[in-house]
């Protein structure tokens, strides 16, 4: 089975440089290729730009999956005899699992779904061939969100984030381009 490797930083960070940086690194020593699993919606023409310029970064031999939830039965399906699967990025997902529960979610039910469906991504990582790169946002360094809903998103992607860091294999902070390994 691959690693899981963490890779966690603040917008702009070079986060996902990084992971692209990885994912071709482990494709020279071994075969298969790498997936990169995309959880951003485009939904407006600015989101639409930055995923672009995210989709030119990549080297073109890349197979491109997009997953805005399941993305543990996405890398279950794409991870096997793959040299490397990047999910891009945890911050995405949680938020668009949240957004589908709306305003009116039951707090403890949203933490529970989230949650399960972060646990369910690291046992499929677990179970592939693939290493499985993870990348999120950190989001806890800053202020408290001013609404309940930014909230509650702060607080799961806490959670979530202690929860796939104990899971994960390495560990790496990025600042300002640098990364740090914490594990």
């Amino acid at each position: 089975m691959g690693k899981l490797i963490f890779i966690l930083g603040g917008a702009r960070s070079g986060k996902s440089a990084y992971a692209q940086q990885l994912a071709e690194d482990i494709e020279k020593e071994r075969d298969g290729g790498v997936v990169y699993i995309a959880t951003a919606e485009a939904g407006d023409e600015e989101m639409r730009a930055r995923i672009e310029r995210h989709r030119r970064s990549r080297p073109p031999g890349w197979e491109t999956v997009e997953a805005l939830t399941g993305v543990a039965a996405a890398v279950a399906r794409v991870g096997a005899g793959r040299a490397a699967v990047i999910v891009d990025c945890l911050t995405l997902l949680m938020s668009n699992l949240l957004l589908a529960e709306g305003e009116a979610a039951d707090r403890e039910e949203a933490t529970r779904r989230v949650l399960r469906e972060v646990e369910e991504l690291i046992e499929a990582a677990r179970a592939v061939e693939a290493d499985v790169i993870v990348v999120s946002n950190e989001v806890g360094m800053g202020v408290v969100p001013p609404t309940p809903l930014g909230r509650l998103f702060q607080d799961i992607a806490g959670q979530a984030h202690q929860l796939l860091a104990r899971a994960a294999d390495e560990v790496y902070f990025m600042l300002a381009g640098l990364h740090q390994r914490l594990k």
